[in-house]
């Protein structure tokens, strides 16, 4: 050993009461106070979304039974009664905007990332997808009216879908751009060495890779859609019915099903909510229990596709 290399220090000879963390230094006193006023805040950020959620498990967990999932809105003060022609409007309205706006988002956000992603066109595009990110959702709503219930002359459920397609549109867009843009270069690469095309590799390839971000998304706007009110106050109005006729009632089975006025659990408890009338108040509980647990399972499995994605 040279008189210039020194021998790794041991633990015994580290001296480490100086990393000890004492409250009489000003810089970990501030750390540990701003600690605890963060999670202060954030308890007390907490609470009125606890106590939301407490309410509704109160009231409306005591209203819920079988029967609310099967049978129609009832009357003034008549007993029984469900939403079950709500849920079934809520779900073909969420699928027939999900048909509108999944498509097309994907194809966009494949075009912004790959095809062009320096362009004017892209960043238009880009532009105008963050500002409908923010768009009130009456506005949505105001814009399918004047482009379906005008032009076809009755609220119906696909206006309901096109109205919810336009909120669901840019979240899906820009989540699937963003997917898309981190599959690995070299995936692209080795796909076109082996002489594919890049349709064929935005299709065999970076779609199928972007596959769980992109679902993600899918998930968070359908979250999104499932909840708004406004835009189908515009759009698909309300029923106390069912969609069709002819048994089982609650399919819609001919196109002129499809073109009537369609009950949703958003507008009922709107609706319900303001209603004189004990049972369709304690109704519009058990809907809003329903809808917040639907929501809820929604975005935790996009959470899900999230993780699996990592």
């Amino acid at each position: 050993m040279t008189p210039t290399e020194r021998a790794p220090a041991t633990d015994e000879q580290i001296d480490v009461s100086g990393l000890e963390r004492s409250l009489r230094h000003p810089r970990a006193l501030f750390s540990f106070a701003m600690s605890w006023i963060t999670g202060l805040v954030t308890l007390f950020t907490l609470v009125p979304l606890f106590s939301v959620l407490y309410l509704l498990i109160v009231r409306g967990g005591r209203s819920l039974s079988m029967a609310v999932f099967t049978d129609l809105p009832p009357g003034a003060m008549m007993p029984g009664g469900g939403f079950g022609n709500a849920i079934v409007g809520s779900i073909l309205m969420v699928l027939i905007a999900a048909a509108i706006s999944v498509p097309t988002g994907i194809l966009a956000g494949v075009f912004l990332a790959d095809f062009a992603p320096d362009g004017r066109t892209a960043m238009a595009v880009r532009f105008a997808a963050k500002v409908l990110t923010g768009l009130p959702s009456i506005l949505a709503g105001v814009f399918a009216y004047a482009l379906v219930v005008i032009t076809t002359g009755t609220f119906s459920a696909p206006a309901g879908g096109v109205a919810l397609s336009v909120l669901m549109l840019p979240i899906i867009l820009l989540t699937a751009e963003e997917s898309i843009r981190s599959v690995p270069a070299k995936m692209r690469e080795a796909a076109i060495g082996m002489g594919a095309n890049p349709t064929q590799v935005a299709l065999r390839i970076v779609i199928p890779t972007a596959l769980p971000g992109i679902s993600t998304g899918v998930m968070l706007a359908v979250a999104r859609a499932a909840g708004e009110t406004a835009p189908l106050l515009f759009t698909a109005l309300f029923s106390e019915y069912w969609m069709s006729t002819r048994a089982p009632e609650f399919l819609p089975k001919l196109p002129s099903d499809f073109m009537k006025p369609t009950a949703s659990l958003a507008v009922l408890i709107y609706n319900y909510s303001s209603s004189p009338f004990d049972n369709q108040i304690e109704l519009a509980w058990a809907a809003a229990l329903v809808l917040v647990i639907l929501v809820l399972a929604v975005n935790l499995a996009g959470q899900a596709l999230a993780r699996r994605g990592t």
